[in-house]
C-alpha cells in the first residue's frame, strides 16, 4: 500500500512540475539567456578593454621613442592624440608627457596644459598637486611671487606629498622678487622639516646665505 501512495505522490509532483514549467518556462529560458548574454558581454568587454590598453601601451611607447630621439614636435602630437582616446590611466600619463614635450618649445603653453591637469579632479589629488608643481617650475623665472604663492601655498603644509619642492620654489620666487622676509619664511620651513631631502636642504642653505642679514632690533 505504501508503494502505491509513493507512486501517486511522485506522479503528483511530476504533474506539479510540469504545470510550473508550462507556466514559467518562457521566463526561465529568458533569464537563462540573459545570464548567458551577460557573461558573454562581460567577457567581450574585458577583451576589448584589454585590447585598448595594449594598443595604448604600444602607442605610448612609440611616442616615448620619438621624445628620446629629440623629435619633440612629433612626440607632443603623438601624446596629444593618445590623450584624446586612450583608457584613463594612459590618458593621464599622455597628458603629462604632452605638457613636458610642449615645454621644449613654449613654457607658457606647457604651463597651461599642466594647469588643465591641476584642475581635473578625476586624476586624483596627488596628481593634481604634481601638475601644479610642474606648472610653477616652468613659470618661476617669469611669474610674480604672489602668483607663485597662489599656485603653491596649499601644497606646502605638513604631510603634503610635494611640500619640499613647493617650499623651495616659493623661496626662490621670493628671493627673485627681492622679498627677503618671504624667502626666509620658506627657507626656515625647509630647515625645520626633518624629512627635507639632503640635496634640497643644501640648496636651501646656499640660498639662505644670499639673503641680507636680519636687522637687529
Amino acid at each position: 500500500m505504501s508503494e502505491f501512495f509513493d507512486e501517486v505522490s511522485e506522479e503528483v509532483r511530476r504533474e506539479q512540475l510540469k504545470q510550473l514549467w508550462d507556466r514559467y518556462s518562457i521566463f526561465i529560458i529568458a533569464v537563462a539567456l540573459l545570464v548567458v548574454a551577460g557573461v558573454g558581454g562581460w567577457r567581450a568587454y574585458q577583451y576589448l578593454e584589454g585590447q585598448k590598453a595594449a594598443d595604448a601601451g604600444a602607442a605610448f611607447n612609440k611616442a616615448v621613442e620619438l621624445s628620446d630621439q629629440n623629435k619633440h614636435a612629433e612626440a607632443e602630437k603623438a601624446f596629444a592624440d593618445l590623450a584624446g582616446r586612450a583608457p584613463s590611466g594612459y590618458r593621464m600619463l599622455a597628458r603629462f608627457r604632452e605638457a613636458a614635450e610642449a615645454a621644449t618649445r613654449d613654457k607658457q603653453a606647457a604651463a597651461k596644459l599642466y594647469d588643465e591637469l591641476a584642475a581635473d579632479h578625476s586624476i586624483g589629488g596627488e596628481q593634481q598637486a604634481l601638475a601644479r608643481l610642474r606648472a610653477a617650475g616652468l613659470l618661476v623665472d617669469t611669474a610674480s611671487y604672489q602668483d607663485m604663492k597662489q599656485r603653491l601655498e596649499g601644497d606646502t603644509g605638513a604631510g603634503a606629498p610635494f611640500r619640499h619642492a613647493a617650499r623651495e620654489l616659493l623661496a626662490l620666487s621670493a628671493w627673485r622678487g627681492n622679498d627677503a622676509a618671504a624667502a626666509r619664511q620658506w627657507l626656515d620651513m625647509i630647515a625645520l622639516d626633518g624629512e627635507t631631502p639632503p640635496a634640497l636642504r643644501s640648496r636651501a642653505e646656499a640660498l639662505q646665505a644670499l639673503l641680507p642679514p636680519v636687522a637687529k632690533s
